[in-house]
């Protein structure tokens, strides 16, 4: 199985969009450890950043199952 050019741009692509991901799931953190921060709990946190890593495993899928085209194709 060779490596194409367009299958490792999709697997760097999954890897940027699963990074971002993950950069939505930082910060939401307290100084005083006494005061509970509510913003943990937000949309970003708890919905938006899953999906964005989920998009991104799809995309690695993708990648990694797609068949390169032939040359006569």
């Amino acid at each position: 199985m060779a490596v194409t050019s367009s299958g490792l741009k999709l697997m760097i692509g999954g890897l940027l969009v699963m990074a971002a991901g993950f950069l939505l799931l930082a910060g939401g953190g307290s100084d005083d450890p006494q005061v509970f921060n509510y913003a943990m709990f937000d949309f970003r946190r708890l919905v938006a950043a899953p999906i964005v890593i989920v998009a991104g495993i799809v995309v690695e899928v993708v990648a990694i199952m797609r068949r390169p085209k032939k040359k006569g194709e």
